[in-house]
This record gives structure tokens, C-alpha cells and sequence, in this order.
């Protein structure tokens, strides 16, 4: 998360937000011609991922450069390629040992680029971007059949200027997405019972992915440090065709219907300096693009604000659209959920074979969204998860807008620092 930082913002410093090009030229993947992927499934770019549980205690490979031990029951992802992956600098090579036995390339971390598909109608997709040397995005993912039973999508932005942000929010997003994915109860009766039990539920799986967050930052000895590990929690809850969303710090989710008529929106509420500055006047495109625009006012972490209430926020699923979770790694070069609408309807579009209702599968959206994001610049981590409402006949539709050139922020001043942190 560059830029970001997790305390209440001071007055206005160096580093900028970074700036985006448009999305004519900005490639699309994941079309018709990708290889499938399968439902349940976490994959890499990369080579094949297998998920195992780490023993407490113990360094997993998904956890490359932490400086402490694993929590307890914390899954990982074993880095280990099968024989005959071929090296993705050279083309040549095999990796053995974690090095190309031709170039003497590194093979690459998993934890780069990863995407969960726990359904058809659900997916994700976790990229570290092109400027960062590590991903600090973590995702985890739950969802059901049929369409619209219950899913569950959990995006958390670790806090690039702290210590081990790519373990805790990892392991926040899973001890969140285990908290929202126990049953709901069926006899809530009225709506506002049901809507107040998940707000409730969305309060626990704060206090979980904070805890989680705390496991993975020693208190003493070799892994002390003075800028412990936090990060942003957004996570979306679907049930039954209701979808509540609550969040903490500045990722985001956002309503895209697909009818020009329907009103899109953001569902989340940042907690950063540009947040508050739109609150008090000053244009969105001005605040987001500020020196300060994604320091941070809450997270999660050993340091966090005593207040983690999470922001709710609820839509009913009613017609054909897309429901979007996402890090500012995407939504700092189309942040406007009209400009995102008209992006989404676009990308299918061009996912879509020609002659054939224009459809795509989340899963290719969403690594299209992601290739968009690295088309503008990569300048942070992305992660892109959305879940389709389809339409009356069960099959993936989009209304596609009158072709325009894809949003872009403002031109913003250089960066001072190597990856945009303010300072702590």
C-alpha cells in the first residue's frame, strides 16, 4: 500500500499518489482462450500452488523474508514447482532447487500473483503489481452453490512501511473470512434482525483479523521491531441475495449494476486523510491525488486506533451486476464507481467471443482488472475479487457503455520515497 500509513494524518508532505495512463493500450487477459482454472482452486502464474498447513512455530514458504515464526495453523503455500517448469526469464531452463538450472534465475515467489475461483460465480486475483519487491495484498475467498447462497470475500492491504504487512494481512484475511463463514442462522426473521446479527458478525471478524495480525508480530527478541505489521480490512458477506460489506482503512467494495439506469456505488467508507478531506469540500480528484491522500486514520495491527468498529454498508442483489472488493492498487486509477461500471462493462466485452451475449467469468475479470492496473503503471499491490449477480436466465450478461477512453487521475508530483510511504 504505498502512501499509506497508519497514523492519523499530519500536514501535508512529500509523495504523491501515482498517476495512471488510459485504458485504450491497457491489456486484458484471462479471455476465452485461457487455460481454465479449477473451482476451489488457489493458483499461481507461476507453476502449480499446493496448500498445506504450516506447523506453529515453523517458516513456511509463502512467508519468504518474515522475521518471525509462523502462527499457529496458518496456511501456506508450498513454493516448490513441479519437474519440467520451465523458467519464466530464460523460457529454457528448469527450476531446480529454486534456481534455473540454465540462467541461474530465481523462480518466483507464489505469493506474487495468486487467484482463488471458489465458485463460478466467485473469484479473485492477487498481483504484486510491477514496482513493489513483495506482494503485501492478502485475499481469501469462500462461496457456494447456487449463485447467491452464501459467499464470502475478504481483501487486506498490508502497510507497506511496516514490518511483515505481507504475512499479517494474510493471515488477516483468512481468520476473517473464517469468522464470516460460519452459518447463519435461518430463523432471524425480520431483515433488521438478520442485518444486525451480520454487523455483529463483521465486529468478531475485525477482532479476529486483528488478533491474527497481532500473532505475527513478536513482542521481544530477534523479530522485535518499532514498526510492527498492520493492515486494511474490506470484506463482503453474501447471503440468501444480500450483500452486507464492512471495512476498516481505505479498500475498498463497490456496487456495478449493469443497467445504464441502476445507480452504482461505493459500499465501503475510507478511514484515510483524503476521506476527510472530502468530507470537508475539497473535489474527489483533488483529494485522492494529494501528497497524503492514502495515509490511513484506522487499521488493524498492535497499534491500532481502541475504535475498529468496521463501516457497514448493504445491497440487495437484485439484478444483473458485479459486486467488487478490492486494494487501492486498482481502485487509485479508476476510483469513481461509474468509471468503474463503464471499465467492468468494457472488459467483458472484450473477454467476450464475438457473436456470442456478452459474458465473461469473474475469474477473467478480475485478472483483466489487475492487467489494467499493471497498464496504468503497478505502482502498488492489486487485488481484484467480485462476485456476478447474473441475469434472469442464470447466464453471465453485461450492458456494454458507448465505447470512451478509461478514466485517469490527475497528473500528481514525483514520488521522494522508493515506494510512496509516508513516513510513520
Amino acid at each position: 500500500m504505498p502512501g499509506s500509513s497508519p497514523v492519523v494524518a499530519a500536514p501535508p508532505g512529500p509523495g504523491s499518489a501515482a498517476t495512471a495512463s488510459s485504458a485504450a493500450g491497457a491489456p486484458v487477459a484471462g479471455g476465452p482462450d485461457a487455460p481454465p482454472v479449477a473451482l476451489g482452486e488457489t493458483q499461481s502464474r507461476h507453476a502449480p500452488v499446493r496448500l498445506e498447513t504450516a506447523a506453529a512455530g515453523e517458516e513456511s514458504p509463502l512467508d519468504v523474508g518474515w522475521t518471525g515464526p509462523v502462527a499457529g495453523g496458518a496456511v501456506a503455500v508450498s513454493v516448490a514447482a513441479p519437474e519440467g517448469v520451465r523458467c519464466a526469464q530464460c523460457g529454457e531452463g528448469s527450476y531446480l532447487d529454486g534456481y534455473c538450472d540454465q540462467c541461474g534465475g530465481k523462480e518466483p515467489n507464489p505469493r506474487d500473483h495468486f487467484s482463488e475461483t471458489p465458485a463460478a460465480w466467485v473469484a479473485g486475483v492477487c498481483d504484486i503489481g510491477k514496482r513493489h519487491t513483495r506482494n503485501e495484498d492478502g485475499m481469501a475467498l469462500l462461496a457456494q452453490e447456487p449463485t447467491l447462497s452464501h459467499a464470502v470475500i475478504v481483501v487486506c492491504d498490508g502497510v507497506s512501511n511496516t514490518t511483515d504487512s505481507h504475512i499479517a494481512s494474510l493471515a488477516a484475511a483468512r481468520a476473517a473470512r473464517e469468522v464470516l463463514a460460519a452459518p447463519i442462522p435461518h430463523a432471524m426473521g425480520l431483515r433488521e434482525a438478520l442485518l444486525a446479527a451480520v454487523s455483529r458478525r463483521f465486529g468478531d471478524a475485525v477482532t479476529a483479523a486483528r488478533r491474527a495480525v497481532v500473532e505475527t508480530t513478536p513482542a521481544t527478541g530477534p523479530g522485535a521491531t518499532e514498526t510492527p505489521p498492520s493492515c486494511t480490512f474490506v470484506a463482503a458477506l453474501i447471503h440468501d441475495g444480500l450483500a452486507v460489506v464492512g471495512n476498516v482503512g481505505d479498500s475498498r467494495a463497490y456496487w456495478l449494476p449493469d443497467a445504464p439506469g441502476s445507480e452504482p456505488r461505493q459500499l465501503s467508507t475510507d478511514d484515510s486523510f483524503a476521506a476527510e478531506q472530502i468530507r470537508e469540500g475539497i473535489p474527489r480528484k483533488q483529494a485522492e491525488t494529494g501528497p497524503q491522500a492514502h495515509a490511513i486514520t484506522r487499521w488493524l495491527g498492535v497499534d491500532s486506533p481502541a475504535d475498529l468498529t468496521p463501516h457497514t454498508d448493504q445491497v440487495q442483489l437484485a439484478e444483473p451486476g458485479w459486486l467488487l472488493v478490492c486494494s487501492d492498487g486498482l481502485w487509485n486509477y479508476c476510483s469513481d464507481a461509474h468509471d468503474l461500471r463503464d471499465l467492468v462493462g468494457r472488459t467483458v466485452a472484450a473477454l467476450s467471443p464475438v457473436g456470442s451475449p456478452s459474458q465473461a467469468s469473474p475469474a477473467a475479470v478480475a485478472q483483466a482488472l489487475v492487467d489494467f492496473a499493471n497498464g496504468c503503471g503497478g505502482m502498488d499491490n492489486i487485488t481484484a475479487a467480485l462476485a456476478r449477480v447474473p441475469g434472469p436466465d442464470g447466464i453471465p450478461t453485461a450492458v456494454v457503455p458507448a465505447p470512451a477512453p478509461a478514466p485517469a487521475p490527475a497528473p500528481a508530483p514525483e514520488e521522494d520515497g522508493a515506494d510512496g510511504n509516508l513516513p510513520h
